[in-house]
């Protein structure tokens, strides 16, 4: 750590973010008007440090979740309905068939039913039709989705504690379009605790019937999102991107409170060093996440994607640091190019060697299709070991706090000693992408994900397909990214070249690697394994014979669709290098 980075870091202070945390741990933030006096407060602290700031008011589609119930054998039983599942206010009746769901993928994000349901996927329409599923695990948007294609009357989750959780079933991502609008549920969706489920589960085996009654609050709702936009000395046009959520469930402390305060204090400490600042910084506050299905970050990436596609050198997201007894960094998202630019930072801060999730389709990642590299959504967690202890399941946020949307995600959920430690990483890694020379994404890493990913999928097909072109152009790829680096380090590209290039080659290889849809779309809430165009070989031995000829025309089209993405970003090396 430079001097100079140590003097930005010794000016981190708790104070302004302990308070605005204090402030949030008594404002619920999920119904529309209650979101905006969240704003609100962001806004009044900002000005009052006499940050540059510009508030955004789109109104954006939001389902806000009310009441639910279920009744089975005489019996009510609370329950939560997802935002986004159909509200039934008058209920909806049918007999309950129970699944058992694989326990280990209860936070999955997958559409593959046989990796959801312990007991296989088969006839699963035959079973499900007309009736009411019973399952563990929470109100999924892929579990949703296989439900009402199968013809489930309804679907009732059971969640693995004590706590109902609230979220979000919908595979739409953000505001819909008319297209995506389809796939909005046309099912109630509803979860339950661990014990009524238990109860449910043997009603279900007695071939009892239930209903299901849901209310939800839908429609057109302004609401504000708050940036700071600190400009940068040498390349002002050029940005990283800092966000996170402040709408919540209830007052949400460790998510996404603790979150926001991050971002408050690192937008008061950068912009008091802004004179080391090369390129700008933007942070931004996002409504609709919760209730929106990312609806705030998915508006922003709409209405600003030609500045975000030609300027923003990278996305990274704050959410649930600075929580309870979340001490380790053993699930930090980062993509491949940015894992040694991260690395150094929580080595140096926390004195960790992180471990890496790859981003996933979830959080206010609503970047993915313009392609700009990400790290961070979770940084901090609980170790494993402790929470074994706890005898805790896993859950997405709160520093893997179980009080994780729900009611309990209260003050004593923040911890002022954590959430210094993870300012700090969160303004290292920030100062420094806005400060080198050269910004610090590595694609030699993501060149080398790539062979392994087109390795594995050479594997799983075996002599069904041959994906040789897709093996030579990762080979002549990697070759070409060598060349280039060779050339930024012995300086025979000006930085602000080097730079251009590396954001441009972002633009091509972060859609092929983590978006199905065309660049400035949505991508669906689902999983999206590495290079997806070509994870269709992972299939072909599960495939029917008669399915296998129709599984290879896609497998063509989706290697056809990688070889001309890694063709584009070979070529915009080459034309930089000549």
């Amino acid at each position: 750590m430079t001097p100079r980075e140590e003097e930005v870091l010794a000016s981190i202070s708790t104070e302004e973010p302990w308070a605005l945390i204090e402030r949030f741990s008594e404002m619920h933030r999920w119904m529309p008007d209650d979101v905006n006096r969240g704003a609100d407060e962001i806004i009044a602290r900002l000005r009052r440090l006499g940050l540059p700031l510009t508030v955004h008011e789109p109104e954006i589609y939001l389902s806000v979740p009310l009441s639910a119930s279920v009744e089975a054998g005489g019996i009510e039983m609370r329950a939560k309905p997802p935002s986004m599942s159909l509200p039934v206010p008058d209920g909806v009746t049918g007999e309950l068939v129970y699944l058992s769901a694989n326990v280990k993928n209860l936070r999955t994000y997958t559409k593959n039913a046989a990796e959801i349901f312990s007991g296989g996927a088969e006839n699963l329409a035959q079973r499900l039709g007309g009736r009411i599923l019973v399952t563990e695990g929470f109100g999924s948007p892929a579990l949703t989705s296989i439900a009402e294609e199968c013809g489930a009357l309804g679907l009732i989750v059971i969640n693995p504690g004590q706590n109902i959780h609230w979220g979000t079933c919908t595979t739409i991502w953000g505001t819909p379009g008319l297209d995506d609008f389809s796939r909005k549920p046309a099912i109630p969706v509803v979860a339950v605790n661990n014990p009524d489920g238990q109860t449910l589960i043997e009603q279900a085996r007695a071939g009892a019937n239930a209903t299901i009654r849901s209310e939800l609050l839908e429609g057109w709702f302004p609401q504000k999102i708050p940036v700071v936009h600190i400009d940068g000395t040498e390349e002002p046009d050029d940005f990283v991107l800092v966000h996170g959520h402040y709408d919540s469930w209830d007052v949400g402390v460790g998510d996404n409170a603790t979150g926001d305060a991050t971002m408050l204090e690192l937008a008061r400490v950068l912009h008091t060093h802004r004179g080391q600042l090369r390129r700008s910084v933007r942070i931004a506050w996002w409504p609709g996440h919760s209730t929106g299905c990312y609806a705030g970050s998915a508006w922003y990436a709409d209405a600003f994607a030609m500045d975000i596609e030609a300027h923003c050198v990278a996305s990274i997201n704050c959410d649930s640091p600075g929580c309870r007894w979340a001490t380790s960094y053993h699930k930090t998202t980062c993509m491949a190019e940015m894992k040694a630019h991260v690395r150094a930072v929580i080595e140096e801060v926390a004195g960790q060697s992180p471990d890496w999730i790859r981003p996933k389709r979830a959080g206010d990642h609503s970047f993915y299709n313009i392609g700009l590299s990400t790290y961070f959504s979770l940084t901090s967690t609980m170790p494993t070991a402790l929470r074994d202890e706890k005898g805790y399941y896993e859950v997405s946020g709160c520093g893997g706090n179980i009080t994780w949307h729900t009611e309990d995600d209260t003050l004593e959920i923040a911890d002022r000693d954590v959430l210094l430690t993870d300012l700090r990483i969160y303004t290292l890694a920030v100062l420094r992408h806005a400060a080198e020379a050269i910004l610090p994404m590595d694609w030699r890493a993501t060149a080398a994900e790539f062979a392994e990913a087109v390795d594995r999928y050479q594997a799983a097909t075996g002599t069904a397909f041959d994906l040789t072109p897709a093996r030579d152009a990762t080979r002549s790829l990697a070759e070409i990214i060598n060349e280039l680096y060779t050339a930024i380090e012995a300086g025979r590209l000006a930085p602000r070249a080097a730079n251009s290039v590396l954001m441009r080659i972002g633009r091509v290889l972060i859609p092929i690697n983590y978006a199905r849809e065309p660049r400035f779309a949505q991508d669906p809430a689902y999983v999206c394994p590495p290079l997806p165009s070509l994870a269709l070989a992972t299939e072909f031995a599960d495939l029917p014979a008669d399915r296998i000829g129709f599984a290879k025309t896609e497998l063509v089209r989706g290697q056809n669709r990688y070889l001309a993405a890694l063709i584009e970003g070979g070529d915009i090396i080459r034309q930089a290098l000549a």
